[in-house]
């Protein structure tokens, strides 16, 4: 019975460890790496760019900012920003929904998407 115990906890201590590893990111370092999205993105509540405010996309549904006139495949895409889904867009956009109208071709870095995810968290 102990080993089962045992085994079991094991299971949840590496699912909890896996889970803060993703979300390791440095939000200061975030924060600069974000400049690179800056030019068409604003991260004030409704300020929208030539892409919609980042404020509180972490958690989100796609195409949720209001007064941001989304493409149809962001609307129908179903995705929620967790940090998951927000390293895959930032990695290569077009991979996670294809025919949004991001532009930006990613960030190749682990880190820099990383810390920018930690970042976005904290625009709430």
């Amino acid at each position: 019975m102990l080993k089962t115990f045992v085994t079991v906890a094991s299971v949840a201590v590496i699912a909890l460890s896996a889970g803060t590893a993703q979300a390791a990111g440095d939000a200061k370092a975030g924060e600069k790496v974000f400049k690179k999205c800056a030019v068409c993105h604003d991260t004030r509540e409704g300020k929208h760019k030539i892409g919609p405010s980042l404020h509180g996309v972490a958690g989100q549904k796609a195409g949720a900012a209001k007064g941001y006139k989304y493409s149809p495949a962001t609307m129908k895409s179903g995705v929620t920003w967790t940090d998951e889904t927000l390293d895959k867009y930032l990695e290569k956009p077009n991979s996670l929904i294809k025919g949004s109208r991001m532009a930006f071709a990613g960030l190749r870095s682990k880190k820099e998407r990383d810390d920018v995810i930690a970042y976005l968290k904290t625009l709430k």
